[in-house]
């Protein structure tokens, strides 16, 4: 028999670790939560997890009762879906406000719920790597395939789903990219760390942002800046990165694309200029992330799907995190209410609390809306 051998832990310089790959300890929250909730009162996400955003509030929208059908239609780390499964066998759910410290310890150290289990939810995602990492921690909370069931796909195919499963009581939509994914350098969503220029939510299929970067003009590269993300400089930062590619630079990492940002808003005053450039990196990014998951056309397919997967009465909650998402959502909803697929929506957005913001950072720019089947 082959003797295993011993994989020595990751060492690094300093008291803290830096880099993604040595923070071991925030990458296994069963083991190590103490750490976890310390990185977590510093107001920052610990590396390999998320911290999932306003929970009490989507708990209030869906109103869950045990014995209902659920979906997730983007399970990500999996904490609402953990939420609204605890709701579903009788646990309490959610975190007041002021507790939700308390709440990512729990999700953290994977407690599991107590009481008769009743009801199901469906968790979708196209991230074959994180989901799997996901469905295990559910698995090992104790919700079993009676309780939870994932299926590996797009949420545009909610109409598979519901083939399947039949007819819906309560759905969430969280469009936001899980943190696991920015802060992975090997993912390549993050302006601020080296890695591939990839940006692909399912990094097994389709064109990466470099390789999308190389199949488009100028021209397309610029009017996917502006629709995307609004970004005011896409002209010159198209001329820079095109100009960059004719010569014969590669533009194949995050790096070299913010480089490419950095020289292309070389005007711009200097005591402006990093704020500046710091904001271009965020739009362009984004808009190129938007463009090689396809993530508009994906939201508006699901939104003329939904109202067919929904029992009357259902309840939907949809978090969406840049301007463009939430007008396609509002849009949807009120144009479902004025046809009767909907009896009641959400004429405001709600945003996250001053705490959740404080605690969470990421969740600043969140908006939640809702709508109720008819």
């Amino acid at each position: 028999m082959e003797e295993k051998q011993h994989k020595r832990r990751v060492h690094y310089s300093g008291k803290y670790p830096r880099k993604f790959e040595e923070k071991y300890k925030e990458q296994n929250p069963e083991k190590y939560a103490d750490t976890v909730a310390h990185v977590i009162s510093k107001g920052s996400t610990p590396a390999g997890m998320h911290i999932s955003i306003m929970v009490k509030e989507i708990l209030d929208v869906l109103k869950i009762q045990p014995g209902e059908q659920g979906l997730d239609c983007t399970l990500g780390y999996g904490g609402h879906t953990r939420k609204m499964l605890e709701k579903l066998c009788g646990g309490s759910g959610g975190s007041t406000i002021g507790s939700i410290e308390d709440s990512v310890r729990q999700n953290a150290t994977c407690i599991s719920s107590g009481g008769a289990k009743s009801g199901c939810v469906y968790g979708l995602d196209v991230d074959p790597i994180e989901s799997a990492k996901t469905v295990e921690r559910l698995r090992n909370a104790g919700f079993g395939e009676d309780v939870f069931k994932f299926r590996l796909t797009n949420f545009a195919n909610i109409d598979q789903v519901a083939a399947e499963a039949g007819m819906f009581d309560f759905v969430l939509a969280d469009l936001g990219v899980s943190s696991m994914q920015i802060d992975d350098p090997s993912r390549g969503f993050s302006y601020k760390i080296d890695g591939p220029l990839d940006l692909r939510l399912d990094p097994e299929h389709g064109e990466s942002a470099a390789e999308r970067l190389h199949s488009i003009s100028r021209d397309e590269f610029v009017g996917m800046m502006l629709e995307n993300s609004d970004e005011p400089y896409a002209e010159e930062i198209a001329d820079k990165v095109f100009n960059l590619m004719k010569k014969g630079e590669p533009m194949d990492t995050t790096t070299a694309l913010r480089q490419a940002i950095e020289s292309a808003l070389w005007k711009v005053p200097k005591e402006e200029r990093n704020d500046a450039v710091k904001k271009s990196c965020a739009r362009v990014f984004q808009a190129l992330r938007i463009d090689v998951n396809s993530e508009f056309e994906v939201l508006y397919t699901f939104l003329e799907k939904l109202p067919g997967i929904l029992k009357p009465g259902a309840r939907v909650a949809i978090l969406t995190f840049h301007s463009g998402e939430d007008r396609l959502v509002k849009k949807a909803f009120k144009e479902g209410k004025k046809s009767g697929l909907y009896s009641d929506i959400s004429e405001e957005v709600t945003r996250p609390s001053a705490e959740e913001c404080r605690l969470n950072p990421r969740s600043r720019s969140t908006k939640l809306r809702w709508a109720v089947r008819a």
